[in-house]
């Protein structure tokens, strides 16, 4: 599992996730996603489309950061994921607890930024 942060404006965070979101990918990003998101970033967008599985303790890597953000008056959401991956997100009911995008600009503008560029 792969993980990188960029910055986008107004204060929103882009977390691109890349490869399996399961044991090992989660054990692999769960601290520095989380750190990061708890400590710096309080509006996040969180990126599957190169997430190619996604399993319940990845589920987990989503929302324990989610909380943190929205403890702290931000929000994180979800960027265009797989078509496998919306389906565990949908069947775990996660859907209703965290918004999914499938463009970018949307996504920012349910942060409440301007579009991305």
């Amino acid at each position: 599992m792969e993980l990188s942060f960029e910055q986008l404006d107004g204060g929103i965070t882009l977390a691109k996730l890349s490869g399996r979101l399961d044991l090992a990918g989660a054990r692999s990003i769960d601290l520095p996603f989380t750190a990061h998101v708890a400590t710096k970033s309080v509006r996040v967008v969180v990126d599957l489309s190169q997430v190619s599985f996604l399993a319940s303790l990845g589920i987990r890597t989503l929302v324990v950061p989610a909380k943190a953000a929205r403890a702290r008056g931000g929000d994180l959401v979800l960027l265009n994921p797989q078509p496998k991956v919306m389906e565990v997100l949908m069947v775990s009911g996660l859907t209703a607890v965290l918004k999914v995008y499938t463009s970018l600009d949307e996504a920012v503008a349910g942060l409440g930024g301007a579009a991305a560029s």
